[in-house]
C-alpha cells in the first residue's frame, strides 16, 4: 500500500505569532514549532528573581525594557527560528523607550538569560547559546539551578563559570550590575 506524506510548509516567524496559544512552551526552530514541558516551580523562582534584580537595576538607572516570560526573540530567518528567552534585555538603542511592539523586537537583546529546567538538555541550551549570539546578542547567561552555577558566553570571549559564591558582572552591558550568584536561587 503506498503512503502519501504531506509536506509541511515552514512557519515564517509572522505566522508563529498569530497562531492561538497552546497552553504549551513553543519555540520555531527552522521553521517548526517544537514543544517542551513545562517548566517547575523551581526554574520560575530564578527567572522572576533574576528578572527582579536585573530589573530593578534597569528601571533605577533607566537603561532600557527587561522582558520576561519566554519573550520571543528572532535568532534567524529564512527558515525562521524564534526562541524564548527566559529573561533578557533591550537598552534603548535596540528597543527605544515607550511601549514594546505587541510582536517580537525588531532586533535582538544585549543580554538573555537562559535558566535550565530539568526537561533541558545541556548540548540544546548551548545550541540556543550560539543562536542568540550569532542573531547580535552580546552576552548569553546560563543559569543551573541543580549545580547553583550561571556560565557566561559572549561572542568574542572564551565561557565563564560562576559558583554559587562567585559575583556575577555584566560589565560590557551594563556597568556597575553584580549580584552573587547564590542569591539567585533564594
Amino acid at each position: 500500500m503506498a503512503t502519501v506524506e504531506h509536506e509541511t510548509s515552514l512557519l515564517t516567524a509572522e505566522e508563529f505569532a498569530m497562531r492561538p496559544d497552546s497552553g504549551m512552551v513553543e519555540e520555531l526552530v527552522r521553521g517548526r514549532v517544537v514543544m517542551s514541558p513545562m517548566p517547575g516551580a523551581r526554574h520560575g523562582k530564578v527567572c522572576a528573581t533574576f528578572a527582579r534584580l536585573l530589573g530593578n537595576f534597569v528601571a533605577d538607572r533607566d537603561l532600557g525594557h527587561v522582558m520576561g516570560n519566554d519573550s520571543g526573540v528572532v535568532v534567524a530567518r529564512g527558515p525562521d527560528t524564534i526562541r524564548g528567552a527566559d529573561v533578557s534585555f533591550y537598552s534603548y538603542a535596540r528597543l527605544p523607550k515607550g511601549d514594546p511592539p505587541a510582536g517580537y523586537a525588531p532586533s535582538p537583546p544585549e543580554l538573555v538569560c537562559e535558566v535550565l529546567s530539568p526537561s533541558d538538555r545541556w548540548t540544546e541550551t548551548l545550541q540556543k547559546a550560539s543562536e542568540y549570539l550569532k542573531a547580535g546578542v552580546l552576552a548569553v547567561l546560563i543559569v543551573d539551578p541543580k549545580d547553583r552555577t550561571a556560565h557566561v558566553f559572549e561572542a568574542d570571549r572564551p565561557p565563564v563559570a560562576l559558583g554559587p559564591d562567585d559575583v556575577l558582572r555584566l560589565e560590557r552591558i551594563l556597568p556597575g550590575f553584580e549580584v552573587v550568584v547564590g542569591k539567585l536561587f533564594g
